[in-house]
């Protein structure tokens, strides 16, 4: 191992985890190498590419987890998410377990975690890819209409504030609360979730990895934008071509790690109906009969 990246959130104390990961490099006779975000000027190493590095590591949380991946997808590079904070969806480890993680991996003891991604293609210009999802949502008071083709046929045209499309990773996040499924781990689909439909029948949309996909938009007055994992862009699309783009990027994860469905459960992402939750509590104080 030559060179060990780190990425960094701009504001949270990683005093600590920064301690364990330049005396693990060290340990191993790796020079540690920052690698450059947008929008970040925090320093804490110097600089280098994801490119040179046989691994990166995130100091943040879900948010600089996915930066990294994004950084590193081209070059194949593994990266470690560490949460310093509360752990989420894309971080194995936390920054006090650090020091364990990163001799677990040393020593060989991890899994490659592929994550698929969505390319949008947008007027035929070169794809961009997305990791949980690409949304196109009115910039002002007027409506936008969309219109979703499977395979040549059309599904549906609405009038709305936009539409999600998403990944199975992404399907738990804004796809979801705008009332999308949550695809499982493994299902290899796209999720694509209307915005504030006006009027017609225009319910979520699941399309498999295999399909010809294609959405077109038409701007209200006031235009639209697009928004990549979180990241809005300065676009205007018109017509979108949406591929499925298998192991895009590549997470670090362990033995043993907490499930998908089991980490929305933890941070109430998923939560039981109050009826259930009452009758097993009622189970607790009550004596069988």
């Amino acid at each position: 191992m030559d060179h060990v990246g780190v990425v960094v959130h701009p504001r949270r104390e990683l005093d600590k985890p920064l301690a364990a990961l330049r005396a693990w490099a060290a340990s191993r006779d790796a020079e540690l190498v920052q690698v450059a975000m947008p929008g970040i000027d925090r320093a804490v190493a110097d600089p280098g590419t994801a490119a040179g590095c046989d691994l990166v590591v995130a100091l943040g949380g879900d948010g600089t987890t996915l930066a990294a991946l994004h950084a590193c997808a081209s070059a194949g590079t593994p990266v470690l998410g560490v949460a310093c904070g509360s752990l989420g969806a894309l971080t194995a480890t936390s920054a006090d377990q650090l020091d364990e993680a990163l001799h677990a991996f040393g020593a060989g003891d991890w899994q490659p975690r592929r994550l698929p991604g969505i390319a949008v293609a947008a007027d035929g210009s070169p794809p961009d890819v997305a990791l949980n999802d690409f949304v196109i949502v009115r910039k002002g008071a007027s409506q936008i209409i969309v219109a979703i083709e499977v395979d040549g046929e059309l599904f549906i045209r609405f009038a709305g504030d936009g539409i999600v499309i998403a990944t199975p990773l992404g399907s738990s996040a804004y796809t979801m609360a705008a009332g999308g499924p949550v695809l499982a781990p493994g299902t290899h689909s796209i999720v694509l979730t209307p915005l504030a439909a006006h009027g017609g029948s225009c319910p979520p949309l699941v399309v498999g990895r295999e399909r010809a996909l294609q959405v077109t938009i038409e701007p209200g007055h006031y235009g639209a934008r697009v928004e990549l994992d979180g990241h809005v862009q300065e676009l205007l699309p018109t017509k979108l071509s949406v591929t499925w783009r298998s192991d895009y990027a590549t997470l670090v994860a362990f033995g043993g790690a907490e499930t998908f469905l089991a980490g929305l459960r933890r941070r109430r992402i998923l939560a039981d109906s109050p009826r259930v939750v009452a009758r097993d509590a009622r189970a607790l104080v009550e004596p069988s009969a």
